[in-house]
C-alpha cells in the first residue's frame, strides 16, 4: 500500500520549498503595494483612499486658503507694538480706524479668531469628545453613501444634508459639552481682542494717514 506522504530527502525538499514559496510570497506582496502598507490587513489598506471629503472640504482647498492667509500676515511686531497704540480723537477717526485695520490685519485676526477656538476646544474635554462624535457621524454616513444612495423620507442625503444628519446626531453630545456657551465665549473674546486692536491700533502711515481720512471732501 502506497502512501501519498513523501519520505527521507524528498520530504525536506518538499518542505524547504513550500516554505520558500511562503515567505517569497510576502516581499513581493510588500514591494507591490508599498513597503509597510503591504503587511497591513487589506481593509486597513484600502482605508487611505477611501479617506476623501466633498470637493468643497478637501485638505488641498483649506492647505490653499491656509497659505494664502498665512502669506498675507502683517508682522507680528509691528502688530502688538504699544508705541502705535493711542486713544481715537473722536468717533469718526474710531471707524476708520476700525475699518482700516480691519482691512490690513484682516489675516491677523483670522488666526487669532483659529486661536482662540482651538484654546477654547483644548480646554473643554467634553468638546473634543463632541467633535470627535461629529467627525464619526459625518465620516460614516459620508462611507454608506459612497457604497450606495442613502435615502431619508424618499430624499437622498447630499453632501450638506451628510453634515447636517451627524450634526443631528452629535447635537446631544454637544449640549452636554456646553457647545452654546463656548460659541458666545469665543464670539465675545473675539469681538474683545479684535476690536480693542482695530481701534486703538494706529492706521499704517501714522498719524499722517489718519488726517487724510478725516479730511473732509
Amino acid at each position: 500500500m502506497k502512501s501519498g506522504v513523501p519520505k527521507g530527502e524528498n520530504c525536506l525538499v518538499d518542505m524547504d520549498s513550500k516554505a520558500g514559496d511562503l515567505f517569497s510570497a510576502e516581499p513581493a506582496d510588500a514591494a507591490g503595494s508599498g513597503g509597510v502598507m503591504g503587511s497591513l490587513p487589506p481593509w486597513l489598506s484600502a482605508l487611505p483612499h477611501r479617506l476623501w471629503l466633498p470637493k468643497g472640504l478637501s485638505p488641498s482647498v483649506a492647505k490653499e486658503w491656509f497659505d494664502r492667509r498665512r502669506a498675507s500676515i502683517r508682522p507680528w511686531a509691528g502688530f502688538v507694538d504699544h508705541r502705535k497704540f493711542t486713544k481715537p480723537r473722536n468717533f469718526g477717526e474710531l471707524c476708520q480706524r476700525v475699518v482700516r485695520n480691519f482691512d490690513t490685519y484682516n489675516s491677523n485676526y483670522t488666526f487669532i479668531f483659529l486661536g482662540l477656538i482651538i484654546y477654547c476646544i483644548i480646554s473643554s474635554p467634553m468638546l473634543l469628545i463632541a467633535l470627535a462624535v461629529f467627525v464619526g457621524a459625518f465620516y460614516i454616513i459620508h462611507l454608506k453613501s459612497l457604497e450606495s444612495k442613502l435615502v431619508i423620507f424618499g430624499k437622498e442625503v447630499t453632501g450638506p444634508h451628510q453634515l447636517g444628519l451627524a450634526g443631528a446626531v452629535s447635537f446631544p453630545v454637544f449640549w452636554l459639552a456646553g457647545a452654546g456657551a463656548a460659541v458666545f465665549w469665543v464670539l465675545g473674546a473675539t469681538m474683545f481682542v479684535i476690536g480693542s486692536h482695530a481701534a486703538f491700533r494706529e492706521l499704517e502711515g501714522g498719524s499722517e494717514m489718519e488726517e487724510l481720512f478725516m479730511e473732509p471732501v
